[in-house]
């Protein structure tokens, strides 16, 4: 029997939607697309934390808007608050929400952490385990600190994933391939895992490149997305800004529906328990609505 928290036993099998988009939006009219997305059935919503909204306040804003979805935080930066506020802030926001919040934690990128935030980029393993163990060990005296946390932690390298295995309910992985997937389900055991997939839904290869490398732009000034590209085979002539058209193939999912439908049969095959789609649109900053509407109907959530 799954030991896993009910928030993750929800998303056993589904698909879900990643997002920044909603950011993009006022934030009452962000609640009413959250609520749109649960009417077309996806049963999860991933939300980050970057330059955009806080996280546990968006999480509490989507939340308060639905009641069958589930947030997610894909992820909350562990330099953006403390050990215990993030204890128990997404204890209470598990317990007020019927067991619909997911709390994905992660170490982030040194350009958001030292620049943006102000903190030293150092020991990143160290400093999650440190924050995970810290968590556990944090006090809360509301009615609500007995609740259990859903809790994933961003990984992409095997000391991460080890380390998801070992104190987390399971990771998230974000732009990665199905081999990526296969090697994140033996060292997960059985915990959760859930794998971001970037799509572009139909469109010609010129338009879809273009939406790909624009994509790609950012992460591929990352340091740990380039070790994490460097495992799966790639190299230093792959992480031209926005990449080669071989890193978007391998990344960005293209096509139509039935397209998209075997990426994320590919990952689930690998050992994903969830794919989270990410969309990208004609424009970053604009709500898909169009193609979410698309791929709910293929993907078995409507």
């Amino acid at each position: 029997m799954s030991t896993w928290p009910a928030p993750l036993e929800k998303l056993r099998g589904t698909v879900g939607l990643w997002t920044l988009a909603l950011d993009s939006l006022a934030p009452r009219k962000s609640a009413e697309m959250a609520a749109q997305l649960e009417s077309l059935g996806y049963p999860a919503l991933w939300i980050p934390e970057a330059w955009g909204r806080e996280a546990f306040t968006n999480a509490s804003l989507l939340l308060s808007s639905t009641t069958s979805l589930v947030v997610a935080t894909g992820i909350a930066n562990i330099w953006g608050r403390d050990a215990v506020t993030a204890a128990n802030g997404a204890k209470t926001l598990t317990a007020a929400h019927s067991e619909r919040f997911v709390l994905g934690l992660g170490v982030s990128h040194e350009p958001l952490v030292k620049r943006l935030r102000g903190h030293e980029y150092v020991a990143p393993l160290s400093a999650m385990k440190e924050f995970l163990l810290a968590m556990d060990k944090a006090p809360m005296f509301a009615e609500e600190g007995a609740t259990r946390v859903a809790r994933v932690i961003a990984a992409l390298g095997p000391k991460m994933l080890a380390l998801a295995a070992s104190l987390a309910d399971g990771a998230l992985t974000y732009l990665v391939t199905p081999e990526h997937t296969h090697t994140a389900r033996s060292l997960l055991g059985d915990k959760f895992l859930a794998v971001e997939q970037s799509v572009v839904l139909g469109q010609s290869r010129e338009e879809f490149l273009r939406r790909a490398h624009e994509h790609l732009a950012f992460y591929t000034g990352l340091e740990n997305y380039e070790n994490s590209w460097r495992r799966l085979g790639f190299n230093d002539e792959d992480f031209v800004r926005g990449g080669t058209d071989r890193l978007c193939d391998a990344l960005v999912a293209h096509g139509d529906e039935d397209a998209i439908r075997i990426s994320v049969d590919a990952h689930r095959e690998a050992g994903a328990d969830h794919v989270c789609l990410q969309v990208l649109g004609s424009d970053r900053q604009a709500v898909p609505l169009d193609e979410w509407r698309r791929l709910a109907s293929i993907v078995g959530n409507s």
